[in-house]
């Protein structure tokens, strides 16, 4: 048992406290847990004990809110998304302590820390970045696997970022993606790579190289060809990765997992109209004495109120396909529920390869789509909330996520569950993407927290219900979060 010394706010489990303590005794390292087993809670934890402050977050889009809400849960410091209203202040705001931690997506890094690229076809030494850099003492690169290729830009500049970092963190759940060169530039942003030999004698003695194979006297086919990857695996587990599996650690892990993901909107004006639309009925309506008119009011509100869940969950779609895309990257499957056709229908072309079960498809479709997934022929399944929510078995994925829920704690049970059944093995993560400012936490708050109110409604089809114990719940917490907001 570590005996850690820590003011985290909650206590890690014991796998996670190794991993904490195998940071602070590593500094540069890559946390290679598999999904949902808190990497997150780990790195975090690195940093705090280390106080290694101010800390930069690297991590993609749909994850920076879930970032800035995740520091501020886990410790006492203050976390600062970077965009543009901060564009000039943010280095003030950390050298002040206003701010501990920046969080920026790695579609930005030229935007915040680059401020000229000497030569169209750059190598890092022609980058000049912002001396503002060497503010951070620790950095946190979320899904690593995303600066794999050393040619792309954004693995320059992690790497630019990351030099003389005394904390580098690495999260990826699948470090090697496809061949043991991925880990190079990982290992290259660690300042790890000349513990290997240098790229060179890495290729050398490992493969799985594209480049400059005849140079250094090797065929293609034979760099290409990994080898040696029992010796690799030994050397980095000793040098700089911890890497624990579910079924490893399942004992300490309870058998479901709900994660909340904050997102931004991209449809915010529209969004705000149709809200202060329903804000301004809701007044109309507590004010009015006349129990039929306000019985018909109400059936008018709950459908603004099915319009808002509508115009939120168009707004994240963007944000739940570079979610979805960074959970695969992971090579893990991933079962994704969802209501309106038309956000199947942009998840389908984000994703081609993925099945669906809506209630367009016919019987025979959505039992193809189901064997096809559990028989491991693809990643993603797309599922409605009306036409999967019930009866199906998809245990060959532990993770489920809502880019919209349902209206009721029984029906988010329901639609977890089709992966939490008899014949799943691991720990089941269910993760709700939650749209900031929106009616989601509202319905998140009447579904996980007023489960009194939610679970004595049956809905099924997905459609809001129209109890109105449910309705004046829903309208009270809305008048709330809109004031606040």
């Amino acid at each position: 048992m570590i005996n850690l010394i820590h003011d985290l706010s909650v206590e890690p489990y014991p796998y996670q406290k190794e991993g904490i303590a195998f940071g602070l005794q590593k500094k540069r390292l890559l946390i290679g847990d598999e999904p949902g087993l808190g990497k997150t809670l780990q790195s975090i934890g690195v940093v705090d004990c280390a106080n290694a402050y101010p800390c930069l977050v690297v991590c993609p889009s749909s994850l920076k809110i879930n970032w800035q809400r995740e520091f501020e849960k886990f410790t006492d410091k203050k976390a600062l998304v970077l965009e543009n209203a901060v564009a000039t202040t943010w280095p003030y705001l950390l050298r002040m302590g206003m701010h501990h931690v920046a969080i920026v997506n790695y579609e930005s890094l030229r935007k915040y820390f680059v401020w000229d690229i000497r030569k169209k076809d750059f190598r890092l030494k022609d980058v000049v970045f912002n001396p503002h850099i060497n503010l951070f003492k620790s950095i946190i690169i979320d899904e690593s696997h995303r600066v794999k290729d050393p040619s792309a830009q954004q693995t320059k500049f992690a790497r630019g970022i990351a030099e003389g970092k005394e904390y580098r963190i690495l999260l990826s759940g699948t470090p090697v993606v496809n061949r043991p060169a991925d880990l190079i530039s990982q290992l290259s942003i660690m300042g790890r790579l000349q513990e290997f030999g240098g790229r060179s004698q890495f290729l050398a003695e490992y493969g799985g190289g594209e480049s400059n194979s005849s140079e250094r006297g090797f065929s293609k086919a034979e760099d290409d060809e990994p080898r040696n990857l029992e010796q690799l695996s030994q050397k980095l587990y000793s040098l700089c990765m911890i890497r624990r599996e579910k079924a490893k650690v399942l004992s300490e892990l309870p058998d479901k997992t709900r994660t909340d993901l904050y997102v931004e909107i991209s449809n915010r004006d529209e969004y705000m109209l149709a809200e202060a639309d329903l804000a301004e009925y809701l007044r109309t309506y507590q004010e009015c004495d006349d129990i039929e008119i306000r019985r018909k009011m109400r059936m008018e509100a709950l459908v603004k109120f099915m319009t808002l869940r509508s115009l939120s969950a168009k707004g994240k779609v963007k944000q739940a396909i570079d979610f979805a895309k960074n959970f695969l990257a992971n090579g893990k499957p991933l079962i994704l529920f969802c209501s309106l056709h038309e956000i199947v229908d942009q998840l389908k072309k984000a994703f081609p390869k993925a099945v669906t079960v809506t209630g367009r498809d016919s019987m025979t479709m959505k039992q193809a789509a189901v064997d096809a997934f559990q028989s491991g022929k693809t990643q993603l399944i797309i599922c409605s909330i009306k036409a999967a929510g019930v009866g199906l078995t998809l245990t060959a994925s532990s993770n489920v996520a809502f880019v919209e829920f349902p209206w009721t704690y029984s029906d988010c049970c329901q639609c977890e569950d089709r992966a939490h059944r008899i014949g799943q093995k691991d720990n089941v993560n269910c993760y709700y993407l939650i749209g900031k400012k929106t009616i989601d936490p509202v319905l998140y708050q009447i579904i996980h927290t007023k489960k009194s109110i939610a679970n004595q409604i049956m809905a099924t089809d997905d459609e809001i219900p129209t109890d109105e114990m449910y309705f004046e719940q829903l309208v009270n917490l809305f008048n709330q979060d809109y004031e606040e907001n």
